[in-house]
């Protein structure tokens, strides 16, 4: 059972004051990953200073236009017809969020399409900021096979019911996060907490809307993700060349700059081509080998023996995990003018 799992704080033990007084644990199901793609469906639950749960939210959320990946999420154009927009649940939405810090599994992502709806709508979500559970079982130093949300649920002795179900994956973590916050107030482990930025601008391209399968295809066989299909096998696709110079190697601790050479190596807890078609769009190089000239390796397995690893070694290229390389993504420097 989870207790079993969950280290106790004493009595003798001061919770660190600098903890924030309040979670909001957040999943949002999505049409994809780029830019331009929409929430179909959001779950929030609340927790106190301590991780104990207040209470739970779930709504659909009508995107307006193809639903996307319904072989992940189970969502179909017309499960999602009758749903509410998000400008309808806006306000709804923002009262589960205020006053606390937004905690999700790979949290950027998360941030990124909630404050890209709230921009849509016109308005700004009332996050402040967010904590990433993949960056806090790295700073307690959690022995997970990879970062994974099932393989954090595992550790903690969490079961879950109903994978890529907003309500389910937002319970299990938020089940996973409170003995996780606990073993980091034990431990005296500063809490790794971002700055987040709304939006307060968008503009939308034009994509299909609900009921017209992207593709002209639709359910299980439809090519939803702009393209993506549901099969482990997929055929290399030629992306643009980067318009940008490639600026050098990265440097721990500053930021990604256009034009960078970003090779990936191993599993990712987000589907590859998408991870690196949201580099691509950042106006990085993605790098399908590695050479002397690559300016960063992703990789949450550093210890393996893939050729990219042992050539990163060799050439001396930084390397970085998917939950640090995410956060990185959210702001990428501008190339320099030549």
């Amino acid at each position: 059972m989870l207790e079993d799992h969950m280290p106790a704080v004493s009595a003798a033990t001061t919770w660190p004051v600098a903890y924030p007084n309040g979670y909001a644990v957040v999943d949002v199901e999505t049409t994809g990953l780029a830019r331009d793609d929409r929430i179909i469906s959001a779950a929030v639950y609340r927790l106190d200073a301590r991780g104990e749960v207040e209470d739970h939210w779930y709504t659909l959320v009508n995107p307006e236009r193809d639903p996307g990946p319904v072989w992940i999420h189970g969502l179909t154009s017309e499960a999602l017809e009758g749903a509410p927009l998000f400008a309808d649940v806006a306000e709804e939405f923002a009262a589960r969020l205020a006053d606390r810090v937004l905690v999700a599994h790979n949290a950027v992502f998360d941030w990124q399409m909630i404050a890209r709806e709230y921009a849509r709508a016109r308005r700004e979500a009332p996050v402040r900021q967010r904590l990433c559970t993949i960056a806090l079982s790295k700073a307690l130093d959690l022995p997970l096979p990879n970062h994974k949300l099932e393989s954090l649920a595992a550790h903690f002795g969490v079961v879950q019911r109903r994978a890529h179900h907003a309500l389910d994956d937002a319970r299990v973590l938020a089940e996973a996060f409170r003995p996780s916050l606990h073993a980091a107030a034990q431990g005296g482990v500063r809490l790794p907490l971002h700055e987040c930025l709304p939006l307060t601008e968008w503009a939308d391209r034009p994509v299909p809307r609900i009921g017209q399968q992207a593709g002209g295809r639709g359910g299980h066989g439809g090519s939803g993700y702009g393209g993506y299909r549901a099969t482990s096998w997929r055929p290399s696709r030629k992306r643009p060349a980067c318009p940008y110079p490639n600026p050098g190697r990265y440097e721990e601790g500053k930021r990604l700059k256009q034009g960078m050479r970003v090779a990936f190596s191993g599993d990712t807890s987000v589907e590859r081509e998408l991870l690196e078609d949201r580099a691509a769009e950042a106006g990085l190089h993605v790098a399908t080998s590695l050479s002397r000239l690559t300016s960063l390796l992703v990789t949450n397995d550093p210890e393996s023996g893939t050729s990219k690893v042992l050539k990163a070694r060799q050439y001396g290229t930084p390397v970085v995990d998917e939950a640090a390389f995410g956060q990185l993504l959210g702001d990428v420097e501008p190339a320099s003018e030549q």
